[in-house]
């Protein structure tokens, strides 16, 4: 695990090191190739630049966020964002967490991409990579 996102997630209670330890060792183990780091405050991780799948603390719990989860078309994956194609999952609890589902979502996350790398360079538009 990065030493940056281990760090981040001893920081947190002991509930709430459990999701992020479980949360980060999947994601790390199915995104061999993906470069993580604490992004904007928060754990994201990469393919060639352009951000994956990440996770937050916020009021409703710990959130877990694909960003172009809106097209793995997973009832789950409810928390739909407005503007952009990402799709968010929040957990409370280390028993919340479906590995299984995980493992499929991250699947998914290599197979759809929209460009968020060049977001800026587009004027806020998204155009789909995978």
């Amino acid at each position: 695990m990065n030493a940056d996102i281990q760090a981040y997630n001893n920081k947190q209670t002991t509930d709430d090191k459990e999701i992020c330890d479980l949360l980060a060792a999947t994601v790390d183990s199915q995104l061999t190739k993906a470069e993580s780091k604490i992004w904007h405050a928060h754990p994201v991780w990469f393919l060639d630049g352009n951000p994956i799948v990440g996770y937050s603390k916020q009021k409703a719990g710990w959130r877990l966020m694909f960003w172009s989860g809106a097209g793995f078309e997973e009832d789950p994956l409810n928390v739909v964002g407005k503007k952009f194609k990402d799709a968010s999952i929040f957990y409370t609890t280390v028993e919340q967490i479906n590995t299984k589902d995980l493992k499929r979502w991250l699947k998914k996350s290599k197979e759809i991409q929209w460009d968020y790398k060049n977001i800026v360079k587009r004027k806020g538009k998204l155009k789909r990579l995978k």
